[in-house]
């Protein structure tokens, strides 16, 4: 007999049946409690990660202000050696201790600063014992010192008052600056160097020194100089467990021989130089790599603790960086936090699932009309985007994210040929570098004498005005078809025929050169009235093949044109200043221009950096109502 088994499939099929929203839901569920059981196992490696992260954020910011700390020192340094005269020595030595005093009194992470030169005489300002500048001259194997006791930054007043001899001693000792470290190793290596931690002469305290050599030349011929600055250990010692105590763990500097410069985690300064002993920074000292390691993170445990530690060197010094934390100071109670979080989650799981679901219809709608707007972001067309409106927060985000854009665009377009950008992308040119060769008419622009103008006016008044000379130039260019290519300084560099093609581009660049003298004639005018310099402009005009189209660097990239047509329209306007005339144009110009503009021959003249004369002519200012001037 034959069997029947379609009709049991059909009713399990029946029973088996569920509606959109069950499978939407099981579905959503389903992914959810994966997502949330993965992201669990994840956050709990990335708690194991995180007491890492935090504490390599407090070893780079010590880092960090270690090095700014250091650099005060090599910045006085060598604000010392720029100085055009500084002398140990003899009666040119007032200013430059006054210098020295300066730069000491405005560096208080400095112990002291000097100079010394190849005769053993040298020039020092001290903060300790006690504000002194101290002279030293060493003759016939004798030395002889003065020194001239200033009062103390306690003491109050000012710098003036401060710097007052209050009393002076004269000593007869052995010191001699061509025997000591700092001057031995920068004479030695030619080149700035710290030095390794020594006892100082004069606050009988470690410390180090930066050192930097000099040649000078004089009339009695080249003598040697050596300018240094001094940071003492102790200060040191205060600088790092300042900063260390104001994050996690303790820090610990070691020079490049692995004895100890400062530390945190120990009262006091280092009185002599040692290995590390005792605590956490002995067993860290021996397991973290040498000195010519450049940064390493590792674990240490001690006595049952973990320790997060992170290492790394100072280039300019060698010295090493230790910082260490025990783990369970910075996760605190993260871990717990992350427990609890999930479960919250899983709680919240099913509300939000039915909110979803209502959420996604009202999602669509403004979507489209965010895209909309994107769309015409991307088309420059940035004015009056409608905003949109929504009860999500995401996209209130988007569409305020997206109007930013709009204004960060609309300011951006201040400093870039939006209408170059427009004209490239509606002739489907892709924006990279590319180039073609075509005819161009050239134009510079140049304001004589801009250079004692800039140094006559005050700064903001000189860029009111150069915000009005610009706003003239740029109207008047525009209303000729030109194209800006960029400013440079106060000159201007101009296009005509790119990357649009325009007829009779001699014709418009001559007419806008006329036109440009008249409206600065006019700017000019008014500012004589007002009393302000006036900007006497020249202009240079030539013709010919460029190579024009999108250059520069992958990363920065302008429309522009490049040749020697370029290079000979730059040396025709910088023959205005020599014939004393406004505006030249080539004879290739003129040629193109006819008669249609008054011109005057000036004959064959010799360009800088060609071999061969240019025909040049002057283009004549034909008189007529200046154009109006853009308001300030």
């Amino acid at each position: 007999m034959p069997d029947n088994p379609p009709a049991p499939t059909v009713s399990r099929l029946r029973r088996l049946r569920v509606d959109v929203g069950t499978i939407i839901t099981v579905g959503v569920l389903g992914q959810a409690a994966l997502l949330i059981g993965l992201g669990y196992w994840g956050a709990q490696r990335i708690v194991g990660t995180l007491a890492a992260s935090v504490h390599r954020a407090d070893h780079q910011r010590v880092e960090d202000r270690i090095r700014a700390f250091l650099d005060k020192g090599v910045a006085v340094a060598r604000t010392m050696a720029a100085a055009p005269q500084l002398e140990p020595a003899g009666p040119a030595s007032a200013p430059s201790a006054a210098l020295m005093w300066a730069l000491l009194a405005e560096t208080p992470e400095l112990d002291s600063v000097y100079v010394a030169d190849e005769r053993a005489r040298m020039l020092m300002v001290l903060r300790y014992p006690q504000p002194a500048v101290r002279h030293i001259v060493r003759e016939a194997g004798a030395t002889r010192e003065r020194w001239d006791f200033k009062l103390p930054d306690s003491e109050g007043g000012d710098a003036r008052s401060r710097y007052v001899t209050q009393r002076t001693d004269e000593r007869h000792t052995q010191y001699n600056p061509l025997a000591r470290r700092w001057y031995q190793q920068a004479v030695g290596s030619g080149q700035p160097v710290w030095t390794a931690p020594y006892v100082f002469d004069a606050a009988h305290e470690l410390g180090v020194t930066y050192a930097i050599p000099l040649k000078r030349s004089t009339a009695q011929g080249e003598h040697t100089l050596v300018v240094a600055t001094d940071v003492t250990l102790g200060r040191l010692s205060d600088f790092v467990r300042q900063f260390s105590h104001s994050g996690y763990g303790d820090s610990a500097l070691l020079s490049s021989d692995g004895r100890v410069l400062a530390r945190s985690d120990a009262p006091g300064v280092p009185q002599s130089l040692a290995p590390p002993q005792g605590g956490v920074l002995e067993a860290l000292a021996a397991q973290v790599a040498g000195p010519g390691a450049q940064r390493s993170k590792q674990t240490l445990t001690l006595d049952g603790h973990a320790y997060l530690v992170q290492s790394s060197v100072l280039p300019a010094t060698g010295w090493t960086l230790l910082s260490w934390v025990p783990e369970n100071k910075v996760l605190g109670g993260v871990r717990g936090a992350v427990v609890w979080g999930f479960a919250t989650a899983l709680g919240f799981l099913t509300l939000m699932l039915l909110l979803s679901l209502r959420m996604a219809r009202g999602i669509t709608r403004p979507v489209e009309r965010l895209a909309r707007n994107a769309r015409r972001i991307g088309r420059l067309e940035l004015q009056a985007l409608p905003r949109v409106d929504s009860r999500l927060l995401e996209i209130q985000h988007l569409d305020q994210a997206l109007a930013e854009s709009a204004r960060g665009l609309q300011a951006f377009m201040k400093f870039v040929p939006v209408d170059v950008v427009r004209q490239l992308m509606a002739q489907g040119h892709a924006l990279t570098a590319s180039g073609e060769p075509r005819e161009l008419t050239v134009m510079f622009t140049d304001v004589r004498g801009f250079t004692h103008i800039a140094e006559s006016v005050p700064a903001p008044q000189l860029v009111a005005q150069m915000t009005r000379y610009f706003n003239a130039a740029s109207q008047v260019i525009m209303q000729h078809g030109g194209t800006l290519d960029k400013f440079v300084g106060d000159a201007l560099m101009v296009l005509w025929g790119a990357p649009v093609e325009l007829a009779d581009a001699p014709l418009q660049a001559c007419r806008a050169a006329q036109d440009l003298q008249r409206a600065f004639d006019a700017l000019n005018a008014e500012w004589a009235l007002a009393g302000l310099p006036a900007f006497e402009t020249c202009i240079g005009i030539h013709t010919g093949p460029v190579v024009a189209g999108v250059l520069g660097a992958d990363d920065r990239l302008t429309y522009t044109a490049l040749g020697d047509t370029v290079n000979v329209a730059s040396r025709i306007e910088d023959l205005n200043r020599e014939l004393g005339t406004r505006i030249l144009i080539s004879e290739i110009t003129r040629r193109a221009l006819g008669e249609r503009l008054p011109t005057r021959a000036i004959g064959a003249v010799p360009l800088r950096g060609r071999q061969t004369a240019l025909e040049v002519w002057e283009l004549l200012e034909e008189r007529a109502p200046p154009p109006p001037v853009p308001a300030a």
